[in-house]
């Protein structure tokens, strides 16, 4: 399998995907915090559960402003 950048690709539709699943990610997050549920992801090899709360936590550390 060649790693090229999936930026360069040919497919138009291949170039969006990243994009497109960051859109994803962020409004998964977004619906468990609505809904108080938790994401379970894949980290370094491992499934781990993250709680709507430091989902919460880590979206208004995101956002507040660089001093």
């Amino acid at each position: 399998m060649n790693k090229q950048d999936i930026s360069t690709a040919k497919d138009p539709d291949l170039r969006a995907s990243l994009h497109a699943l960051r859109r994803a990610a962020e409004l998964a997050r977004r619906t468990a915090i609505q809904t108080g549920t938790s994401l379970v992801v894949m980290q370094n090899g491992r499934l781990m559960r993250i709680s709507a709360q430091e989902l919460s936590a880590r979206a208004t550390t995101k956002d507040a402003p660089a001093t």
